[in-house]
């Protein structure tokens, strides 16, 4: 019997789980991260076959939870062979014949099934879903639950069983800027800001590795996501899987209890204390997610540009050219105000 609903698949109260993976070992975004976090052992499972050969498409890897309660099965069913590739119609249909053949050997009577290939895979609904009825609608005694493409559930309803993530310093670093931010503002910042924020650290010369690129929202860090990911569920609240566009993601929210933590983990550590109290100085006044981009587009074009270090008119100029949508966002009265407070705080070049 085929059901069609809604919500959260890895709530689902079914005996098996079935998780859309790559053949390549890595599951960075969309459901397979959340599989991830709510089974890391089955992620270690995953890891391992794709390293030893094993993951093939039209192929399932099943993994058993041996939990009392709970699905009893997680079955990773790969859609793609590399993370950065396509899904393929072909191997979608390969591996529902071998879903098929999964189920009726385990005894399965009940599977959560998420949208194959859908998604970040880019396969077409409209192509899948009577592909899926083709292949499990007419399994005896088995429930067979589908989820249409809905997006990710919200941050606050992933599953995270993970052990807690390391608190290095540049993780403490960027969980105290985001308090003393949010103790400015009495506000969660938006991802936005946190990029924003954790550049100007870097800027003053804390090494974080972050790698900076001009960027629509101006200097933006991808390997920062990667950061928010393994602090997410944990120390933070509002990532969720990454997938949100930046301009309808979730501010992100400190998780509370862990404030003796992150004081413990920059004890002694008084170069980056300091670094932390110029960027929140900075900030001052400029505490939104228009306000920060524009004090870090305009640091940027600075940086990269010996004019516009000297004068706020071409740094002006240089932002509006940065965009279409820099140019009609930012006024030159605006990037000169910005300007003007990165010179007063020291954070303009020298000339």
């Amino acid at each position: 019997m085929i059901r069609e609903v809604s919500g959260n698949l890895l709530t689902a109260d079914v005996d098996a789980l079935v998780n859309t993976v790559n053949t390549a070992g890595v599951m960075g975004k969309g459901i397979a991260l959340q599989f991830k976090r709510a089974y890391p052992a089955m992620f270690t499972a995953y890891e391992k076959a794709a390293k030893a050969g094993e993951l093939q498409p039209g192929h399932m890897h099943v993994w058993p939870t041996n939990q009392l309660d709970g699905p009893r099965y997680v079955i990773n069913f790969p859609t793609k062979r590399h993370w950065r590739s396509p899904s393929r119609i072909d191997d979608v249909a390969e591996g529902l014949a071998d879903l098929r053949r999964v189920i009726s050997e385990l005894g399965i009577t009940s599977v959560a099934v998420p949208p194959l290939g859908c998604g970040n895979g880019g396969l077409a609904w409209a192509d899948v879903r009577p592909m899926i009825i083709g292949a499990l609608g007419d399994l005896d005694g088995v429930e067979v639950r589908v989820y249409p493409p809905a997006g990710a559930p919200s941050a606050a309803e992933m599953i995270d069983n993970r052990p807690v993530a390391a608190l290095t310093r540049g993780r403490a670093a960027l969980l105290a800027m985001m308090r003393g931010y949010q103790e400015a503002t009495f506000e969660a910042p938006s991802v936005i800001e946190v990029q924003k924020l954790m550049y100007f650290l870097q800027a003053a010369g804390e090494a974080l590795q972050l790698k900076f690129v001009r960027h629509h929202y101006g200097p933006y860090a991808d390997n920062l996501r990667a950061v928010l990911r393994e602090l997410e569920g944990q120390y933070i609240v509002g990532f969720g899987d990454g997938s949100q566009r930046v301009n309808e993601a979730e501010p992100l929210s400190l998780v509370s209890g862990h404030d003796t933590d992150i004081d413990a983990a920059l004890t002694h550590q008084e170069e980056t204390l300091e670094r932390m109290s110029r960027v929140l100085a900075l900030a001052d006044g400029f505490e939104s997610a228009y306000g920060l981009e524009l004090l870090a587009s305009t640091h940027w074009v600075a940086l990269h540009d010996s004019r516009a270090a000297r004068d706020p008119k071409i740094a002006a100029a240089a932002v509006q050219q940065w965009s279409p949508r820099k140019g009609r966002l930012f006024t030159t009265d605006h990037v000169e105000v910005a300007w003007e407070a990165l010179r007063r705080n020291g954070w303009l070049p020298a000339a």
